[in-house]
């Protein structure tokens, strides 16, 4: 989101993020209000809800809404506004805008409709992935597409895209991620990504990044794309073996040095393996000093796609539990210029003992920046089960390049297709999608004291085990499935 902050009342800062939050906090914690929520959340016949519609009016805009409704939601926002470290203009200049406005609702929507969940599910994916194409000019050793030199002969024409697009609008989708293989390699992205740009999304890409040069990052930034996040497993020599071309590390450091160029948010994506686990403490100095991203991205490996061939190179739950706490020790560290997260969930817990020592954010979800988790100290126990850990099927989804819907980019398990099927039904009513919610039932997840905040990585289990509710192998907790792991599939340490 916006990292753009303001000077509330008292001089505290105030962000359009805390805005978000914030709301739902109070919505969260008010039975009255949540009992108005089902009614307010009916959408008309362009997918807008009442609820937008009185932000909308509250900010100023000329909107058709019921007179009374509208008296009773004003009446609330005020009386709220003044829990608020803000003018009554600032918060009207962050409702203005289209995501802040859609991700209230968004949560709002989902309260409604499931009731008040422990991790919260939203009214539709809050952030869809979207692996645009198959084709791609690398032969990463991990890659989960299984991505190639061509395309794929059944991917989503430009007017298929752009018809999903106007759909997620409509059901409340806030953000859009394009992914691959290699977006960039696809002809009609930019048409694209600037369609989902004209469509009020936010627009966001993962790339390999060799091919942005500095007219592709012009580009880029005029196509309404807000966020970037390159590829970077490591040192020169450890990139291009793990990528599969020589010269790809030079070139992905352009890439990440061009986007910063044209001030395009840029993130740094790596995949933390045993082959790259002891140069890691080095390459986080080296991006932060010589890259200048704003954010640095700790994948887990999830064997799934071509990954299915190099488990050994897997960490152990111990390896990765000292990687979490080395990462969390940069993400608080005033002299470290990023922010820096990691897809493991068990990235919560860590942060959460750091929080009960010292003080320090408690990152309950990847997607979170660091303003965010210094915005939720004092309120961070209470959010965190909601927000928390593994979003496949509950946060967000994935998209494949030919209209396969799965749970996640890591997770082959096709919940339906879009050329034919409603995401608003897959997500309401798909069977697999319960069985991620239900977290209860995780085999070693489920009895955790961490299973709200954390809930294990649901690719590793499926990837594993091939079960969505198997156990995340990874975790210290889990160390059993681990050592069951190398019995049977002799996985080295």
């Amino acid at each position: 989101m916006n990292r753009k902050e303001k000077k509330g009342r008292e001089g505290k800062t105030f962000s359009d993020i805390d805005l978000l939050v914030r709301s739902v906090e109070r919505w969260l914690g008010n039975p009255i209000s949540r009992a108005l929520l089902k009614h307010i959340s009916k959408r008309d016949k362009d997918g807008e809800t009442i609820i937008e519609k009185v932000l909308r009016k509250y900010t100023g805009e000329k909107v058709k809404v019921n007179g009374l409704t509208y008296w009773i939601l004003k009446k609330i926002i005020e009386k709220e506004l003044k829990e608020f470290d803000a003018s009554v203009n600032e918060i009207k200049e962050s409702l203005k805008k289209p995501i802040i406005r859609r991700g209230i609702v968004n949560i709002l929507e989902g309260i409604a409709y499931w009731g008040v969940t422990k991790p919260q599910i939203t009214a539709a994916p809050f952030l869809i992935v979207w692996n645009f194409t198959k084709q791609c000019n690398l032969r990463c050793r991990h890659c989960y597409e299984n991505a190639g030199p061509k395309a794929a002969p059944d991917e989503l024409t430009t007017k298929e895209a752009k018809r999903i697009i106007d759909e997620f609008r409509k059901l409340g989708v806030v953000a859009i991620a394009f992914s691959g293989g290699e977006p960039l390699m696809r002809k009609d992205f930019f048409e694209i990504a600037k369609y989902a740009w004209s469509r009020d999304f936010y627009v966001s890409m993962a790339t390999n990044g060799t091919l942005i040069t500095p007219e592709v990052a012009k580009k880029i930034k005029e196509a309404g794309i807000e966020y970037v996040e390159i590829s970077l497993d490591g040192f020169q020599e450890t990139h291009d073996k793990f990528r599969g071309v020589k010269g790809a590390w030079r070139r992905a450091v352009e890439g990440i040095k061009n986007c910063v160029a044209e001030d395009i948010s840029t993130g740094v994506a790596t995949t933390i393996t045993k082959y790259n686990l002891k140069e890691i403490p080095e390459f986080l100095e080296f991006v932060e000093r010589e890259l200048h991203p704003r954010r640095f991205i700790a994948f887990n490996f999830v064997p799934t796609g071509r990954g299915k061939e190099m488990i050994e190179a897997d960490l152990s739950p111990k390896e990765r539990e000292d990687l979490l706490a080395l990462l969390y020790s940069k993400l608080i560290d005033p002299n470290f210029h990023m922010d820096v997260l990691s897809t493991a969930p068990q990235y919560a817990v860590t942060s959460l003992t750091f929080f009960d020592k010292f003080g320090g954010p408690l990152v309950a979800t990847h997607f979170i920046n660091q303003k965010a988790a210094e915005m939720l100290k004092g309120k961070a126990r209470a959010l965190a089960p909601f927000l928390g850990g593994c979003g496949a099927g509950r946060l967000y989804a994935a998209l494949e390049p030919n209209g396969d819907l799965f749970p996640c980019v890591f997770i082959p398990v096709k919940l339906g297709n879009l050329r034919k099927d409603k995401l608003e039904d897959i997500w309401k009513h798909s069977p697999v999608l319960k069985k991620i919610r239900e977290r209860d039932l995780f085999e070693g997840c489920g009895n955790c004291p961490y299973k709200e905040i954390c809930g294990g990585c649901r690719a590793r289990a499926y990837g594993y085990f091939g079960n969505l509710q198997g156990a995340d192998p990874g975790c210290v907790r889990n160390q059993k499935y681990w050592e069951k792991l190398k019995k049977e599939i002799a996985l080295l340490e």
